[in-house]
């Protein structure tokens, strides 16, 4: 993958800060955004995250920090427990691992693609 300068990489950019704000968003407001809606939006823009914000040289450390979000997201059960917010946070962390997830599985085949190419 060749490095993609700043320019051209404004699309993933601003999906990647949709995709957080937009989680964070249907999380607060879980009563008016149906969870179906906010699912489809965050997997698509995980798609377009994993295809345009990754670099080659990105690529390990987006993995890895991928990796703590959805073991974070394993965890979310204890954070629901936290009086007045947690079913708050719980519904965030929820949609920023549906996010990671989508961003991660683009960027882990195209890291196989890339060894493979080897």
């Amino acid at each position: 993958m060749a490095k993609k300068s700043r320019a051209s990489n404004k699309p993933g950019r601003y999906s990647f800060l949709a995709g957080i704000l937009i989680a964070v968003i249907a999380g607060l407001f879980s009563d008016i955004i149906r969870v179906e809606t906010a699912t489809f939006i965050l997997a698509v823009l995980g798609l377009v995250v994993g295809f345009l914000n990754v670099t080659a040289k990105e690529v390990t450390e987006f993995l890895v920090a991928a990796i703590a979000l959805l073991l974070a997201g394993v965890a979310n059960v204890t954070v629901s427990l936290i009086p007045v917010i947690g079913s708050y946070l719980q519904a965030i962390l929820v949609n920023i691992t549906t996010f990671s997830a989508f961003a991660a599985l683009i960027v882990a085949i195209k890291s196989v693609v890339m060894l493979a190419e080897e």
